[in-house]
C-alpha cells in the first residue's frame, strides 16, 4: 500500500511538474511573439524618413511691395492687414487638400518690404533655392525689374496686383503670366453693359494722376470699341484740404454739382479715379440725376465679396472661416494665381517647375475659378481669361461678357485686348 501510494505520489508530482511547465510555456508565448516581432519590425523613423522622401515639394513665393498710398475717403475702405495673404493661405490650404493624396505638399512663404530693390534681391534669392513659383503684388516698374532680374532661372511670375495694359503688351515678359484684369478688360467690361443698357452718351471724369489718366484712355478705347460716345470730358482737380475738415461735407456737397452743372445731354457718368480720392462724392451728387460708374459707383472688378453663384458661395464662405473678412479682389487675384499651380500639378503629377510652367502656358491649362467659366491664359501675353463682375458696394449687378457681343474663338477675348491687336511679341518665345 505504501508502495502503491508512492508510485502513485511519484506519478502525481511528475504529471504536476509537466502541467507547470506547459503552462509556464503557454503564458511567456505571447511575449515570445510580441519580441520576435519587434526584433523583425523595420525602424518606424526609418519608415517615415522614407515617406517623406516620396513627397513632391513645391515652394511658393508671395512678394509684396509695401507702398505709401493716401488713405480712401471712406473709414469702410481700409485695406486689412492681410489683404492678399489671405487669399495665399487658403489656396495653400486648397493645394493641399488634393495634394494629400498625390503625395504633393505646397509652403507658402511671404516677403514684405518697401524697397524696390531689396525685395527683388530677397525673391531672387529664393528662386535660387529652388523656389519656381512667385506671385507678385507690386508696381508695374518692380515687376518688371523683378522679371529681368529672373529671366535666366526656371520661375513663373504671376502679376496679382498691377493692372497696367503695358505689362501685357509693349513691355510683356516671357515669365510673367496675369491673374489681375487689365484696365482694358474692366473697363471694357463696363462698356458692354452700359451699351447693352442703352446708356450709350457718357460724361467722362478723371483725376489727373497718371493711373487716373491711364484709366481714361481704357475708357476712351471702350467707348469707340463698342459704340459709346464720350460728350465731354473733365478733369477734377482735387482739393485734398477739405476731405475731412469740419463742414468738408458741405463744402463737396456744393463743389460736385457746380463742376458738372451745364454738361452735353449724357446717360452716364464715368469716372477714372483708381486711388478713390474724390470719385466716391459723386454719385448722388450730380447737376443731373444720372448713375455713376467706373472706378467708383457702378465698379467692374475681377471678383466681389458677396458673389453666390456657380458655388462662389462655398469659397466665400471657406475665406471667412480662415480670415473672418470678405474675400477682396486682391485677395482672389492671389488665391487664383496659386490654384493654378496646384492645377498643374494635380494634372501632371509632377512638382518640377519646368513642366508646371509649360503646362500652365499649354492650350489643355485650364482651372475652375468659381466663375462658371473654366480659366486659362491667353497665348499671347499671359492674361488670364476670365468673367468680369460688375457690381455696386453690396451687390454684383451683372456678369460680362454681356449677351450679343460675340467672338470668332471665345467671348472672353472680348473683354480686353485681342491678339490681333496684341503688341507682345516675347511672351510665346
Amino acid at each position: 500500500m505504501r508502495k502503491w501510494r508512492a508510485g502513485f505520489s511519484n506519478k502525481l508530482s511528475t504529471k504536476c511538474l509537466a502541467l507547470l511547465l506547459s503552462s509556464l510555456v503557454l503564458l511567456s508565448a505571447p511575449f515570445l511573439v510580441k519580441s520576435s516581432a519587434v526584433a523583425q519590425s523595420p525602424d518606424p523613423r526609418a519608415s517615415k524618413k522614407s515617406q517623406q522622401a516620396d513627397v513632391q515639394r513645391i515652394r511658393i513665393l508671395l512678394a509684396r511691395e509695401q507702398l505709401d498710398l493716401p488713405p480712401p475717403l471712406s473709414l469702410l475702405d481700409f485695406p486689412p492687414e492681410d489683404l492678399g495673404i489671405a487669399g495665399a493661405e487658403l489656396a495653400i490650404r486648397d493645394n493641399n487638400t488634393t495634394g494629400r493624396f498625390l503625395k504633393q505638399e505646397f509652403s507658402l512663404e511671404v516677403i514684405e518690404t518697401t524697397s524696390a530693390e531689396e525685395l527683388i534681391a530677397k525673391v531672387a534669392e529664393r528662386v535660387a533655392a529652388e523656389t519656381g513659383f512667385v506671385v507678385a503684388d507690386v508696381r508695374a516698374d518692380t515687376l518688371l525689374a523683378l522679371s529681368d532680374a529672373l529671366k535666366d532661372r526656371t520661375a513663373l511670375i504671376f502679376n496679382a496686383g498691377s493692372s497696367d495694359d503695358s505689362l501685357r503688351e509693349e513691355n510683356c515678359r516671357k515669365n510673367v503670366v496675369h491673374t489681375a484684369p487689365t484696365r482694358t478688360m474692366l473697363t471694357d467690361a463696363l462698356a458692354q453693359y452700359l451699351v447693352w443698357k442703352r446708356w450709350r452718351n457718357w460724361l467722362l471724369v478723371h483725376g489727373t494722376q497718371p493711373h487716373d489718366l491711364a484709366y481714361a484712355d481704357a475708357l476712351r478705347r471702350a467707348a469707340k470699341r463698342f459704340g459709346a460716345k464720350i460728350v465731354e470730358e473733365r478733369p477734377f482737380d482735387l482739393d485734398v484740404g477739405s476731405r475731412r475738415a469740419d463742414g468738408g461735407h458741405e463744402q463737396i456737397q456744393q463743389q460736385i454739382p457746380t463742376f458738372t452743372q451745364n454738361a452735353p445731354d449724357y446717360d452716364v457718368l464715368v469716372v477714372a479715379d483708381e486711388l478713390d480720392q474724390f470719385g466716391g462724392y459723386l454719385p448722388f451728387r450730380t447737376w443731373d440725376a444720372r448713375p455713376v460708374a467706373g472706378t467708383q459707383g457702378l465698379v467692374p472688378a475681377s471678383w466681389h465679396p458677396s458673389l453666390e453663384q456657380w458655388g462662389a458661395t462655398q469659397l466665400q464662405s471657406r475665406f471667412q472661416k480662415l480670415a473672418k473678412r470678405p474675400m477682396r479682389p486682391l485677395d482672389y487675384n492671389i488665391w487664383i494665381a496659386i490654384r493654378s499651380v496646384g492645377e498643374a500639378a494635380t494634372r501632371t503629377r509632377s512638382a518640377d517647375p519646368a513642366k508646371l510652367i509649360a503646362y500652365i502656358k499649354s492650350a489643355e491649362f485650364d482651372v475652375a475659378g468659381f466663375k462658371g467659366r473654366k480659366l486659362n491664359y491667353r497665348s499671347w501675353n499671359g492674361q488670364l481669361r476670365q468673367p468680369i463682375l460688375v457690381s455696386t458696394a453690396k451687390l454684383p449687378v451683372t456678369v460680362s461678357p454681356q449677351p450679343g457681343f460675340l467672338h470668332q474663338f471665345t467671348e472672353l477675348d472680348t473683354l480686353g485686348i485681342d491678339q490681333p491687336e496684341t503688341k507682345c511679341r516675347n511672351f510665346a518665345q
